[in-house]
């Protein structure tokens, strides 16, 4: 039997406390959590106009998905080091990304990959569960720079990387578990169980629910209500909070809902059935969040159009912004494949700036 996944705030935005979870609402910043989801929701469906108008080739979309990502991404601290998927829009502003560079990677002006000075978020991961690894690896890097369990909150730091519930089916997700825990790495897994792997549902891949898991590796899982940004970030802070301390890793289930298709060339009419879709809009993340701040006198007039002028500039910047990303020149895929150029690549290179020079 699965258990009730752990929530604080119910669809009609009445907060309760939580007994295994606990959270200072006066530290939880009620007002920039919601301003940081209709950021995120603006951010998706810019996007998905885009590729409508044919300006991206593709674009995955989190709408229903703001305060899984949103609550994790308020848990962090400025040293410790993000590794997401590729639907991480919100947590990415969070972290100061600026969203027209997350479009790059969509309209194939960019490849991507790890950029140290992107706010210790590493740039989208496309090849499902292969992030889990990367965020592994750097877990072990900080274990072995001493930056974990120090006790210095100015030194510790943990790792977190997101997936979601396909990526339990992946090798590299299972070796991931095996190393952070027999390493007692500092790195907590946050799955978003949006309960589709594009077409397979979450009943096909496992028999028990996904923070179950977790105890088979030899460490802790926690299940969470991922409409519920609250929980969300109680669950976060506190794993972090363990890493950092040297306690191991932690894998949180956010349970939530893919509202829209898997990508924008995904029809997932074929797969799953409206009703299902309308009875997860009821349980909007957003909604229960504004419930609850205007039952409480925080969402004044003045607080919400400024959240929404904030929305419109940002819808205006990533109109402009995503038109006039720069062409990347033909000479950069090989440039950037090795640190130093083969001279068979080279040759091969020089051959395709040939090619492409003829052909203007």
């Amino acid at each position: 039997m699965n258990p009730e996944p752990i929530s604080m705030l119910d669809p009609a935005g009445n907060y309760t406390a939580a007994p295994k979870l606990l959270l200072d609402l006066d530290s939880a910043n009620s007002i920039g959590l919601y301003s940081d989801m209709i950021m995120a929701r603006t951010v998706d469906s810019e996007a998905i106009a885009l590729q409508r108008q044919g300006e991206l080739g593709l674009w995955p979309s989190l709408l229903g998905q703001e305060a899984a990502q949103i609550g994790a991404a308020h848990a962090l601290d400025t040293r410790d080091v993000v590794f997401p998927t590729y639907r991480e829009h919100g947590v990415a502003w969070c972290r100061g990304v600026n969203p027209v560079d997350l479009l790059g990677l969509f309209r194939g002006t960019t490849l991507g990959g790890w950029d140290p000075t992107a706010n210790n978020f590493n740039l989208y991961t496309l090849v499902i569960g292969a992030q889990t690894l990367h965020a592994v690896g750097y877990a072990m890097g900080i274990v072995r720079d001493g930056d974990v369990g120090t006790g210095d909150p100015a030194r510790d730091r943990a790792v977190l990387v997101f997936l979601g519930d396909g990526a339990l089916s992946e090798g590299e997700t299972n070796e991931a578990f095996v190393w952070a825990a027999a390493q007692n790495l500092p790195v907590v897994f946050f799955c978003q169980n949006n309960q589709w792997a594009i077409s397979a549902p979450y009943s096909v891949q496992s028999k028990v629910p996904v923070a179950d898991r977790a105890h088979g590796f030899g460490f802790q899982g926690v299940r969470v209500d991922g409409n519920d940004v609250f929980a969300c970030l109680a669950a976060t802070r506190e794993a972090l909070a363990a890493a950092r301390a040297g306690q191991g890793p932690t894998l949180i289930e956010a349970l939530t809902y893919r509202r829209n298709p898997h990508t924008t060339s995904d029809d997932d009419g074929r797969y799953r059935s409206q009703a299902e879709n309308d009875a997860w809009v009821a349980l909007d993340p957003i909604e229960r969040l504004r419930l609850y701040l205007e039952s409480t006198g925080q969402l004044t007039e003045q607080v919400a159009e400024d959240v929404s002028e904030q929305s419109r500039a940002l819808a205006e910047t990533l109109r402009s912004g995503c038109r006039t990303l720069p062409v990347p020149e033909a000479r950069s895929p090989f440039l950037n494949t090795y640190a130093d150029l083969p001279t068979e690549l080279e040759q091969q290179m020089n051959e395709h700036l040939d090619f492409v020079e003829a052909g203007e």
